[in-house]
């Protein structure tokens, strides 16, 4: 079985194992706990098509799938040149002798048809090489002629999690800042892209700066800070519609760092006034804002946890930048970061045991992780500047970005396991900066 032999890969993995009588029932469960030395080779021949409306697709599916699965770092394709079978029947019975001569371990089959009225049907099976198998039971996935790279995005969705047992995330989008011109005069704007940097669009115009875009839990609405007034304040966008309307604040007061419960029906943001700065959360469509914090210091950056029972956030109460978490109703606060240096920008994984953050130290930054009890600490990178983390919605993977030193100072968007494996950059035109992820796709 490919999770056998996945040991010779993984230096550190809690593996289960659970394979059915029926060889369609076959499963795999692994859960990977460190790096991984030497990625899994698999193959993902083009896609048969199965009308000739359907042949335009056919490679560009697989291709989509096979950058999927690449970009992980977990996995390493076998390219078309060294194939000895082909693929040219969805339900032909599988040459598994070819495919492990070329050392394949797994198998991703896929067939594609285009019908009338701009609808197109994906289908795929997952083989296990070695065994014989055939993983799980094949799927089928609809939708229209624009929609082709989500269909790809949800084959190697499927692929993954059952070869690794983590969550999917590949069918995800980003909502983040497109920056352009020079430092000293850039121009910002709301954009949002699919994970991997495909299908840009602008949700805002130039005019104004733009920060801190934060996706609802069902993915339909954006929050995010203006300065269209000169002030910092917060407004609610929909993504379909893009129209976009102002949260309620109270005169003399500037609101900023927003973000919505995991229910989507509160937020909880930072408001200053008279020199102060704390944390208040109201409900999404108006009413009474509640004080949660009330001490004489900067509290910012909340960000809830999967619950909605607890916040964490950022405060120099204690004389520097430090992280804390308090009950979601307000309350006494508990300091969770005592390392060296300066902390910020928390957030809460999507599965509730660590908190990602910005850490500032000598004369570096990096994005780290770390237990609700601020123990198992883990810097994932460091560079000139790196900030503003934001999890996948499986939990396994941090996005952020990363500001160049110099006059430039051009900003990227970078992914990095939580691991500290696998940083590479997200490939988007132009500067890019704020990334949020947003939840599975519905």
């Amino acid at each position: 079985m490919i999770i056998l032999r996945l040991l010779n890969f993984v230096l550190i993995a809690v593996l289960a194992i659970s394979v059915l009588p029926n060889r369609a029932m076959a499963e795999l469960n692994l859960e990977i706990k460190d790096g991984v030395i030497e990625p899994m080779p698999f193959a993902v021949p083009d896609f048969v098509a199965e009308n000739a409306a359907a042949s335009e697709f056919a490679t560009k599916l697989a291709r989509v799938v096979a950058a999927d699965l690449t970009g992980t770092g977990l996995f390493r394709e076998i390219p078309k040149s060294a194939f000895i079978s082909t693929v040219t029947n969805f339900n032909s019975p599988v040459q598994y002798a070819d495919w492990k001569a070329i050392n394949a371990q797994a198998l991703i089959v896929g067939a594609v048809n285009a019908g009338s009225g701009g609808r197109v049907t994906v289908k795929f099976r997952l083989f296990d090489v070695f065994s014989g198998q055939q993983l799980g039971d094949g799927l089928q996935f609809g939708g229209t002629v624009n929609s082709w790279r989500r269909m790809a995005h949800k084959v190697a969705d499927a692929a993954y999690s059952r070869i690794t047992g983590e969550g999917k995330y590949f069918d995800s989008r980003v909502v983040f800042v497109s920056e352009t011109g020079p430092k000293n005069a850039r121009q910002k704007r709301l954009a949002i892209m699919d994970y991997d940097g495909a299908n840009v669009k602008f949700l805002t115009d130039s005019r104004s700066i733009v920060l801190a875009p934060r996706f609802s839990p069902t993915g339909d609405r954006v929050l995010y800070t203006s300065y269209e007034t000169g002030f910092p304040k917060i407004y609610v966008l929909d993504v379909a519609t893009v129209g976009r309307r102002a949260l309620a604040d109270q005169p003399g007061t500037m609101t900023f760092a927003p973000r919505f419960s995991p229910d989507g029906q509160t937020v909880v943001y930072s408001l200053s006034a008279g020199g102060n700065t704390d944390i208040y959360r109201m409900q999404i469509n108006g009413g009474t804002p509640v004080r949660l914090t009330s001490a004489p210091s900067i509290e910012t950056a909340p960000s809830f946890s999967p619950d909605g029972r607890q916040i964490v956030f950022e405060s120099d109460r204690s004389g520097s930048q430090q992280l804390y978490v308090m009950s979601a109703n307000g309350g006494e606060a508990r300091r969770i970061s005592f390392g060296a240096g300066r902390y910020g920008t928390p957030v809460w994984s999507p599965r509730g045991d660590l908190v990602a953050f910005t850490k500032q130290n000598k004369g570096r930054f990096h994005i780290g992780v770390m237990r609700l009890d601020g123990e198992g600490e883990r810097l994932l990178t460091a560079s000139f500047l790196d900030e503003g983390p934001t999890w996948s919605p499986n939990g396994r993977v941090i996005m952020f970005m990363r500001e160049t030193s110099g006059a430039g100072g051009a900003v990227s968007l970078y992914s990095v396991d939580i691991t500290g494996r696998n940083l590479q950059r997200v490939k988007v035109e132009g500067g890019a900066s704020d990334p949020a992820w947003s939840p599975l796709l519905k």
